[in-house]
């Protein structure tokens, strides 16, 4: 219904028939204040106060609401995003959050080679599997903590939650170069330096939405390419610091990247108003801590379904295709490059998927998720199969790639599911929900190694889970589509509900003007 529609329906009985050049006297007075009194009590009417309080000037510019029984849909209706300015430099700053994390989980392969030369031995036959742990611990951890990061971020604001995670994330790698065997690296390094990550890192991806929305896309893509400018160059510099200074030594040199992290956190200004509630004390803060709209949306459930269903054989490849590479062609040759092909084409696939997001309209975005998944599921099982070292570096070109499409869009895909006001704990559960797939996916690929005594069986299985997730997905648009038609079709039903009140509190005047109409003919 349009503005002017809603205008003419919200009229009092005088004004309809001042509208309609009446000028005939009402003669009953008492029924026509009782009559403008009902009328004035109709949900049109106090649709249309509703309506006039959602109406502000911002500026040269004037944002109109009409009919908005949301407050926290007409405020972020009013907010204008800057698209730009200090956004710029918070952009850089959740860039390097992105590349110290990731960067740092992603090269975890040469990490692998380093602890199994530092804490094994020979006679340990399930050594794999043990060491594997770190890593899967590690990189599980910064998801699992993710549900209750995303309740801190609504209660303390994104600048608080990521200085402190930075800063605990900094005690940890700290602590872990003073470690002498696996066991309490797997508290240090595997809990408290990935528990500080993980507060760090999810509030780098909300407030990117308090300076953005026309350019989220894109903003999203340069920021995750941070990792991939990490995953790059890092390999290569732990190397050479590993074999210059020694395992404890280089991880004091990464306690740097946190303290930087640390710094960059200050730079999270928030911008976007906060949602006003009905609710008041503990019933407003409790409604912060457990946010049920999330679960409201079908399409968001599904994408919790299939999104952690799809991350079983995810992280395999980065733990132990350095130590397959060792087995399959000797420990000559240039593995580090092939985490460099997948660092490059991942920051490449980052920046072009996330400008091609910015163009899918809506729930849309969800099949470049789907053919992520396809494409990375078919390139682990492709992995056993590269007979040559160059068929390895064409699969790891064309896995990092589609990894950078499917980093990319996670935000924006939340916030055309949930909206911006519950992102935060959107993003937040579904990372914790992957957390599992990520912690048990490397352990159980070294746990076939040291079984089979080979990485085939463990790359092929690695490879399932990407292609039923994917196909999991494809729901969603159907059940958008559907819920959509549905809103339309309760909207126009509302509509016809809504002039049908209009025409019979008009009615009894229109009954009086024809029988006035009636005795002046008379």
């Amino acid at each position: 219904m349009t503005e002017s529609g809603l205008t003419d329906a919200h009229s009092t009985p005088r004004a309809a028939a001042e509208k309609t050049n009446t000028s005939v006297p009402f003669p009953d007075k008492e029924a026509t204040e009782e009559d403008t009194k009902t009328a004035e009590k109709t949900p049109l009417n106090e649709d249309k106060e509703k309506g006039d309080n959602n109406e502000e000037t911002s500026g040269s510019s004037v944002i109109k609401v009409v009919g908005s029984r949301d407050p926290d849909c007409a405020a972020e209706a009013k907010f204008e995003h800057p698209e730009g300015g200090w956004g710029w430099i918070v952009m850089l700053a959740a860039m390097w959050c992105n590349g110290s994390v990731f960067g740092i989980q992603n090269s975890f392969g040469i990490f692998f080679i380093s602890l199994l030369q530092e804490f094994g031995s020979a006679e340990d036959e399930s050594l794999k599997f043990k060491t594997a742990w770190v890593g899967s611990l590690s990189m599980g951890m910064i998801f699992f903590c993710s549900p209750i990061v995303s309740v801190f971020t609504d209660l303390f604001g994104c600048r608080k939650t990521a200085v402190v995670g930075a800063t605990v994330a900094l005690v940890g790698l700290f602590a872990s170069s003073f470690v002498r065997s696996l066991g309490p690296l797997y508290f240090t390094y595997g809990i408290v330096f990935a528990c500080g990550c993980s507060f760090a890192y999810q509030p780098s991806l909300v407030i990117l939405g308090h300076y953005f929305k026309k350019r989220l896309g894109l903003v999203n893509g340069i920021v995750t390419a941070g990792s991939s400018v990490f995953t790059i160059t890092l390999p290569y510099l732990l190397s050479f610091l590993l074999n210059r200074l020694g395992l404890h030594n280089t991880f004091r040199v990464l306690s740097i990247f946190m303290f930087i992290l640390m710094l960059a956190g200050f730079t999270y200004k928030p911008l976007m108003p906060e949602p006003r509630s009905p609710q008041t004390g503990g019933a407003l803060r409790l409604s912060k801590i457990f946010n049920f709209n999330i679960w409201k949306s079908m399409g968001y459930r599904i994408w919790a379904l299939g999104i952690p269903a799809a991350l079983y054989g995810y992280f395999v490849p980065y733990v132990h295709l350095m130590a397959f590479v060792e087995e399959s062609f000797g420990k000559d040759v240039n593995k580090e490059i092939l985490l460099m092909c997948i660092g490059i084409t991942s920051g490449v696939g980052r920046l072009i998927f996330g400008r091609v997001a910015d163009y899918v309209p809506g729930v849309n975005k969800v099949y470049l998720q789907v053919s992520s998944f396809l494409v990375i599921g078919l390139m682990s099982m492709m992995i056993p199969l590269c007979q040559v070292f160059g068929g390895l570096i064409a699969v790891c070109l064309l896995m990092g790639l589609f990894d950078g499409c499917f980093i990319c869009i996670m935000a924006p895909i939340a916030f055309e599911l949930v909206g911006s006001q519950n992102v935060s704990q959107a993003i937040g559960f579904l990372l914790g929900m992957m957390s599992l797939p990520m912690i048990v996916g490397p352990p159980i690929a070294g746990l076939l190694r040291d079984t089979l005594g080979t990485y085939k069986e463990a790359f092929y299985l690695a490879g399932i889970p990407p292609i039923i997730g994917g196909i999991v997905l494809c729901f969603i648009p159907y059940v958008e589509r559907r819920k959509w038609q549905q809103q339309q079709q309760q909207e126009v039903a509302a509509d016809k509900m809504l002039d049908i009140k209009a025409n019979s509190v008009l009615q009894p005047y229109n009954a009086h003007e024809d029988k006035k109409e009636l005795e002046c003919s008379v």
